[in-house]
């Protein structure tokens, strides 16, 4: 089932886990599995233009191939995460093998924020996750990795966006012809809506997270 924003129940099983940020005004875009050269190098150039700040959930890997496009979001200023050395996912590896690639990808990319590939943790190991990061989920998903899914009706669903929102988009080779349509649209119901777009904080800032 396509589900653009997560149920509303699904917090309550993973309260400390974070949802949303408490915002009056502002939504958080996010991008997962970069940085990839032709992908993250035109979301850079667009949220320039936008002058747009946003997070990027990093895979180690890709930080270690394309350290300079590492360099450069972190220049331009915009927030950064750890989303695994790999990009493996929970219910394919066993929990030390999972904790093992987050340590890793740490090793490459400075931040206390993680977001888990495909929002799948080994329940057994969150403690230990969380000791280290921040476990940052999302409420508005773009599926725009999913080509089953059309364009109209992410766009359709994107109305649905209010403040406080976690927005996902992917910065990889699969999602970025349709992120190039998508984005742009997002974006503009997004300022429609008078609501500006800020960073998800660094657990050492002061905010007040949604669990």
């Amino acid at each position: 089932m396509i589900q653009f924003r997560i149920p509303f129940f699904i917090p309550w099983f993973f309260p400390r886990r974070i949802w949303k940020v408490k915002s009056d005004n502002s939504v958080f875009l996010t991008f997962d599995d970069g940085p990839q050269l032709e992908a993250t190098e035109w979301i850079l150039d667009y949220l320039k233009q936008e002058d747009i700040k946003a997070t990027f959930f990093c895979v180690g890997e890709n930080v270690r191939k394309n350290n300079q496009l590492y360099i450069r979001l972190k220049e331009a200023n915009h927030q950064i995460g750890n989303h695994t050395m790999n990009h493996e996912k929970a219910t394919k590896v066993n929990g030390r093998a999972y904790l093992n690639s987050i340590f890793k990808a740490d090793e490459f990319i400075e931040s206390n924020l993680f977001r888990p590939p495909y929002g799948r943790i080994p329940i057994w190991k969150t403690k230990e996750i969380r000791s280290r990061f921040k476990i940052i989920m999302w409420s508005w998903l773009s599926y725009d990795f999913d080509s089953t899914v059309s364009v109209q009706k992410i766009i359709a669903s994107a109305k649905q966006i209010k403040a406080g929102d976690i927005i996902v988009f992917h910065d990889n080779v699969k999602s970025f012809e349709r992120l190039k349509i998508l984005l742009p649209e997002v974006v503009a119901i997004i300022k429609s809506k008078g609501l500006k777009f800020d960073v998800i904080p660094s657990p050492s800032l002061k905010h007040s997270f949604v669990g």
